[in-house]
């Protein structure tokens, strides 16, 4: 007689606890999950109000301006027509900053790299001490000692480079004065956003993952080699944030700007010469003294202002998006 074995399949295990949806889990899980969902929200319609309100006054001005906001070069909201345009004031905004980028980016990756990978413990601890204290300076100080000492000093170096460099039209310099111009306005951006750069880009530097670099100079790659191998592929989207901080901060500085520029609303491309503009520096100046018209217009200005560190923004992440999959930080 033939038996056959029974196997007694067991049943599916049936776990503990299967979640739902959000609104199961532990108290402090829902709480903490409500709060980060209402931060967030929060934060959309705070942007979303600023915008409404920068868009509705700005509306107001320029449906009563009698020039093109875009394309005039004057600010004469007072008079009857009014009249004003961002033309200067935009020209000023992006030419300061982009002064400021090209001078303190490079200077700002060079000393992240001293900190994180050339220089002694000790040494790159004073320095990055230093290097964040800068950044709590506030702007008027760095304004106050720009309008005494870099205007005065810049002199000779506007001398220089007119005369050496006049040829190529930017640095000809047509109207001899007082160094109140856009490059010393650049110059003094650069300095104030490197602080800003370096923190962040030598933070960045010091994340490298250690087998990376020891796995190049046991194959044996100089110093610099491994930096350009290993490091800066590594954090070429950190250097790019680090940078559109420093940038944004370079387009919407006020106090600084005000104190070591002479304002005009002359377009000029020539960098050594007096006058220009920025946003910040023009709302700031003229706001108190204005009168309803004015300050709408004012206002219009800072929306474009808005607008452009918004596109600022957004391109930057949009590089970081595209580089990332090309960067050691993923892998």
């Amino acid at each position: 007689m033939t038996t056959t074995a029974q196997i007694d399949t067991p049943p599916p295990e049936t776990p503990l606890h299967t979640p739902s949806g959000p609104s199961t889990g532990r108290l402090g899980d829902r709480v903490f999950l409500g709060l980060s969902r209402g931060s967030g929200v929060l934060l959309l319609v705070v942007m979303a109000a600023i915008a409404g309100f920068l868009t509705y006054r700005a509306s107001i001005a320029i449906s009563k301006d009698q020039g093109n906001f875009f394309t005039t070069f004057d600010w004469l909201p007072s008079q009857t027509p009014p009249v004003f345009g961002i033309a200067v004031l935009l020209v000023g905004t992006v030419i300061s900053s982009v002064i400021a980028m090209v001078i303190a980016v490079p200077v700002a990756v060079g000393i992240a790299l001293f900190i994180s990978h050339y220089a002694p413990r000790r040494l790159a601890t004073t320095l990055a001490y230093v290097v964040d204290l800068l950044a709590a300076v506030p702007s008027i100080i760095y304004g106050i000692w720009g309008a005494l000492i870099l205007v005065p000093y810049l002199g000779g170096l506007n001398v220089w480079l007119d005369q050496y460099f006049g040829w190529t039209y930017i640095f000809d310099q047509t109207q001899p004065g007082v160094s109140r111009n856009m490059l010393t306005v650049g110059i003094l951006l650069a300095i104030m956003i490197l602080p800003i750069v370096t923190s962040v880009s030598r933070e960045v530097f010091l994340q490298v993952p250690r087998m990376n670099e020891e796995a190049a100079l046991a194959l044996g790659a100089t110093r610099w080699e491994v930096i350009r191998l290993s490091v800066l592929p590594f954090g070429r989207s950190g250097v790019i944030s680090a940078s559109m901080l420093g940038l944004g901060r370079a387009l919407g500085e006020t106090m600084a700007v005000a104190t070591v520029l002479s304002p005009s609303y002359v377009m000029s491309l020539h960098l050594l010469d007096p006058g220009g503009g920025t946003f910040a520096q023009n709302i700031a100046a003229k706001f108190d003294e204005a009168n309803p018209l004015g300050r709408d217009a004012l206002i219009a200005s800072g929306l474009v202002l808005f607008v452009l560190t918004l596109l600022v923004n957004g391109a930057a992440r949009l590089i970081i998006a595209r580089r990332k999959e090309y960067s050691g930080a993923n892998a």
